[in-house]
């Protein structure tokens, strides 16, 4: 089995605070929407109360060109790169030189070279590292990766494959779209970084991480290209998102994770940890009601959801690392006897789930 040996996560310097947030809007968005006040609140509603950004509010509230934000894109996803890889190395014990493919993932901004060649140049690396951009994936970028390189580690076992998610949500505003879903969507992304090492079971010198990868599952939805996206215009990236998101969890996603769970010989109620992205207030609370779950079993998405909001494909990988330290720190000098299944979950653009059943040993 591959196994996800340690995550590392960096965020931007500059902390927003939700309820400074909403009053920016009310006065941004307060001309076009006479019902602002019912409106924004929707900053209330979203259960966070802090995010990170790498521009000060200040730069929301001017109009900015599509090249300028690409420009800002590329530096600070190379900067939150490194910062996140060099976390991730540190707690693996894993060096730089030893890494054998790179999966780079955003859907935040555009690069080519893409981001992983310009971290090869910054960064020691070997020179036959192999590389792999992917682009497009939105929210489910985190997990799809996470299968992607579940399956190269069962292909080469000797592998070891550093996952790279960046996403710099608030670069893609657009100030001068008073739509009603760019203003939700200022109520809950932010930016963050985050690096995975998944390891194959004959990495040399492997002892490293108890979290095994399973079984992974993709399905994508018919006609459901609009659910959501980016309308990519001149101004930038203009956010499509549909109000129909939780009740595809309430009835897709249940039925994506029953049918994962099925083929591996499992029940909904065998699964001690769910560790989904954090999409918003009403997205967790359709999974927890369609799954008859307690909230107890999402307790670090919920965290992830209130401290850093939406990160796009980054989040599901924070609330990676805070199931990952929890569980290290609860069992710590105990016998692994017990199996703890978990399921990784997300859903994005395709419209599609993404599911990998895990098991702490």
């Amino acid at each position: 089995m591959s196994t996800i040996s340690a995550v590392g996560t960096a965020v931007p310097e500059h902390i927003l605070y939700q309820d400074d947030v909403k009053e920016f809007a009310r006065e941004l968005f307060g001309d076009v929407f006479p019902a602002i006040d019912r409106l924004v609140s929707a900053y209330d509603n979203a259960q966070i109360d802090r995010r990170h950004f790498c521009v000060p509010i200040s730069w929301f509230a001017e109009q900015h060109s599509f090249r300028e934000k690409n420009d800002l894109y590329v530096a600070n996803a190379i900067k939150l790169s490194k910062e996140a890889i060099a976390t991730c190395l540190e707690k693996s014990l894993c060096s730089i030189e030893e890494i054998d493919y790179i999966l780079f993932v955003s859907t935040t901004g555009l690069a080519t070279p893409s981001i992983d060649a310009r971290l090869i140049e910054e960064l020691p690396f070997r020179r036959d590292v192999k590389r792999l951009p992917i682009w497009g994936l939105g929210c489910a970028g985190g997990a799809a990766s996470l299968s992607r390189a579940m399956e190269m580690a069962r292909a080469v076992p000797t592998a070891r494959i550093l996952i790279v998610v960046v996403e710099l949500c608030g670069l893609t505003f657009v100030k001068n779209d008073l739509s009603k879903a760019n203003l939700i969507a200022s109520a809950l992304f932010g930016d963050g970084a985050a690096a995975v090492l998944v390891e194959g079971d004959e990495a040399e010198g492997k002892d490293r991480g108890s979290l095994e990868l399973l079984a992974s599952q993709t399905r994508t939805l018919p006609d459901s290209l609009d659910v959501m996206g980016w309308d990519i215009s001149e101004r930038g990236f203009g956010i499509t998102i549909s109000r129909d998101i939780p009740t595809i969890v309430h009835t897709f996603m249940r039925e994506s994770i029953q049918g994962l769970l099925s083929d591996n010989g499992l029940e909904i109620e065998q699964i001690d940890h769910y560790i989904t992205h954090p999409g918003g207030a009403k997205v967790l609370e359709a999974y927890q009601e369609s799954l008859n779950q307690p909230r107890e079993k999402f307790a670090h998405t919920w965290e992830i959801l209130r401290n850093f909001g939406n990160m796009s494909a980054a989040s599901v990988l924070f609330v990676l690392e805070k199931f990952i330290e929890e569980i290290e720190t609860r069992r710590a000098g105990e016998a692994k006897s017990t199996v703890e299944y978990g399921l990784i979950g997300a859903l994005g653009p395709g419209f599609s789930s993404e599911l990998l059943l895990t098991a702490w040993k």
